[in-house]
This record gives structure tokens, sequence and C-alpha cells, in this order.
């Protein structure tokens, strides 16, 4: 089991990131965009910079429901490989089951 503050962690950059997604996209926009002058863009950069890391969607990691842990995730059932082990054994995923030739 992951600790609780990596998990809580991970929830609050989730939160983060929902707050300040239009923003992100109109600074991002506004940055690319020819028509503006050189100036605002660069204004528009040093407003980009300044919002907090955690506001980008790439710093978030996929953590498994159950445990919280984030390698060997299984995206397709939101469970990592173990727990994913664990629930296809006792039947609770409908399609898997153990290979045996």
């Amino acid at each position: 089991m992951s600790k609780k503050c990596m998990i809580n962690r991970e929830l609050k950059r989730v939160q983060v990131a929902r707050k300040y997604a239009m923003k992100r996209t109109e600074l991002k926009s506004r940055i690319f965009d020819p028509s503006l002058s050189l100036a605002e863009q660069q204004k528009a950069i040093y407003e980009f910079r300044s919002l907090p890391r955690d506001s980008s969607v790439i710093r978030q990691r996929r953590r498994c429901c159950i445990t919280g842990r984030p390698r060997g995730y299984m995206r397709k059932f939101g469970l990592s490989r173990n727990k994913l082990r664990e629930a296809a054994m006792q039947g609770d995923v409908p399609g898997i089951t153990k290979a045996s030739w």
C-alpha cells in the first residue's frame, strides 16, 4: 500500500490541474499566436511560468485505485498488476482467466 501522503498529493495535483486548465490553454494560445507582438508573447510566457508546477497535467501519475501503487498500472482496469491478478483469480474481472496450456 502506498503512503497516504503520496495518494493525497496526486489528488491535489488533479484538483490544481483542473483549476488552472482554462488559464493554461488560453496562455498557450497567446504564446504561439503569430499575430501578437513579441512583447505580448513574452508577457504571456511570464504569466505562464508564474502558474504552479502542479497545474500541468503531465505531473500527474496514474495509480491503482485500491492500493495507490504507481508502478505496474493497467489502465484498462485501473488496477496494479498485483491487484488485477488477485481479482482475476477470484473471478471478479469478466473475461480474464489464468493462462494454462
